[in-house]
């Protein structure tokens, strides 16, 4: 019979793409790719481009946060680094991703982002929150928190 500590998540890894299985009892900040050896979280928000943005969305099963931004935006930078202090805080809970949408149109355009910078959090292979526009200091911590049940 299996337990809540055996239990394991599928987690992508942001540097090459590969899935990798996760045990849900460990920091997610101990893992390292399987193929590549890179980490498969950190406790800063990680880039990614538009391809690892489809794999987590089709096969990651991890609870992952990101943020659609551009470097042009006011808000988008007002916001990181609160973004950067919820990643310090809760990197070993949750992974926190980053997408510049200059960079990356056609994956912003998949997600139907209107505005930025827009917060979108999955868990369990589920997008489960969205939150457009900026978020500072405790009301993204209290958001993080509630979204994810922390």
């Amino acid at each position: 019979m299996a337990t809540a500590a055996d239990s394991t998540s599928i987690l992508i890894c942001p540097a090459c793409g590969a899935a990798n299985r996760a045990p849900v009892s460990r920091a997610l900040t101990e893992g390292k790719c399987g193929k590549c050896h890179a980490p498969l979280s950190a406790n800063t928000p990680i880039e990614i481009d538009g391809d690892t943005l489809t794999r987590l969305i089709a096969r990651d099963t991890g609870p992952f946060l990101l943020d659609v931004w551009a470097p042009w935006c006011g808000p988008c930078r007002m916001m990181a680094p609160s973004y950067d202090a919820a990643a310090r805080r809760f990197g070993d809970r949750v992974r926190f991703f980053k997408l510049n949408s200059d960079q990356h149109q056609e994956a912003a355009g998949a997600l139907n982002i209107r505005g930025i910078p827009t917060l979108i959090a999955w868990d369990g292979g589920q997008k489960i929150a969205q939150q457009a526009g900026a978020q500072s200091g405790e009301a993204l911590l209290r958001w993080v928190v509630s979204v994810f049940k922390l």
